[in-house]
C-alpha cells in the first residue's frame, strides 16, 4: 500500500472535527510556496507612520525580554 493510499484510508477512519483539521493542513502544505512569509512582510512593509514606528520601538526596548546568549 502506498504512502498516499494508507493516509487516505487513516483519513476515512477519523471523526468530522479531525477531518476537517487534517484538511486544513493538508491544504496549508499545498499552497506553501516558501515565498509566503515574504510576501506576508511585503504587504507589511510601510503600514505604520514614523510616528507608529517609533511607538512601537519603544514599546519593545520597554517591554519586551532581552536574551543573553552566555545564560544558555
Amino acid at each position: 500500500m502506498s504512502t498516499l493510499e494508507a493516509t487516505v484510508e487513516e483519513l476515512k477512519s477519523l471523526p468530522p472535527s479531525k477531518l476537517a483539521e487534517a484538511a486544513g493542513y493538508i491544504h496549508r502544505l499545498a499552497s506553501s510556496d516558501g515565498n509566503g512569509s515574504r510576501t506576508a512582510l511585503e504587504r507589511a512593509f510601510g503600514c505604520l507612520t514614523p510616528s507608529e514606528a517609533g511607538e512601537m520601538e519603544r514599546a519593545i526596548a520597554t517591554n519586551c525580554e532581552r536574551i543573553d546568549a552566555g545564560q544558555w
